[in-house]
């Protein structure tokens, strides 16, 4: 069995019960250097083998699977968030189904929540954003044509960027392009829930200049969105003339 297991957004203490379990037991780990914290280490036992896939390709990490299976040994590939956003995971399950071996995810903590607590924003505000576009802007690896970031910016919803910071020149330009005012708040979270974690507001006209100032260009989410401003209105679910199925209006709902 090998167990895909999400390390969380960097925070030792934030990799869940079940994740820090299988990393105790694990005979054999490979987790992504460039990106997991390495304290997580700490948990394995003195006799696991440890692979580094920063240098390695998709071939090499597969066949330490593959040795691990066939020796019966437990194998714990750990990448960094939760595995299923860009953990690039899709390719080594396929290769694990052809060679017949099995495997399972266990979910992560990912970064764009770390990233939500740092800032202290909700990212679903009645009456300013009820949805959440998780994406990247388009670099050596292109993104297809209707998720661009042009094209998305036009939905005006809360957004994430992850794999961008490198690329906020453009960026910026393609989601002013798309509808997002100048004045939108925007946000840069480097590297959330580290201890060396910032966080750098700015708004969406000034984000690449906010980034340049303060040397970030890896290791950071971009935050967009109208969600990081002051206002919100209040929710219906706690509100004293709202029925739903626990609770029954105390008092005439607004405007009856």
């Amino acid at each position: 069995m090998i167990h895909f297991v999400g390390a969380g957004p960097g925070a030792p203490d934030l990799i869940t019960v079940r994740g820090q379990r299988l990393l105790a037991q694990a005979d054999v780990v490979i987790y992504a250097g460039s990106l997991v914290n390495p304290e997580l280490l700490g948990s394995c036992k003195p006799s696991c083998e440890v692979y580094d896939s920063a240098g390695m390709t998709l071939e090499e990490v597969v066949a330490v699977m593959h040795s691990s299976e066939a020796a019966g040994r437990d194998c714990v590939r750990l990448h960094t968030g939760d595995p299923s956003l860009y953990g690039a995971i899709r390719e080594q399950m396929d290769a694990l189904d052809e060679l017949g071996i099995s495997y399972e995810i266990v979910p992560g903590v990912s970064s764009f929540l770390a990233a939500a607590a740092a800032l202290g924003v909700e990212y679903t505000v009645p009456q300013v954003s009820q949805s959440v576009i998780v994406t990247r802007m388009e670099g050596r690896t292109p993104v297809p044509e209707g998720e661009r970031l042009r094209a998305l910016a036009a939905h005006g919803a809360t957004m994430v960027l992850f794999l961008s910071a490198g690329l906020l020149d453009a960026a910026q330009e393609e989601l002013l392009l798309g509808g997002y005012a100048p004045e939108t708040p925007c946000a840069i979270v480097y590297r959330a829930s580290w201890p060396d974690e910032a966080v750098y507001r700015c708004t969406l006209a000034t984000l690449a200049e906010c980034a340049r100032e303060h040397g970030v260009h890896k290791t950071a989410l971009v935050v967009v969105g109208e969600v990081l401003g002051s206002h919100a209105e209040r929710s219906l679910l706690y509100h004293p003339g709202f029925s739903h199925g626990y609770r029954t209006a105390s008092e005439p709902a607004k405007g009856a």
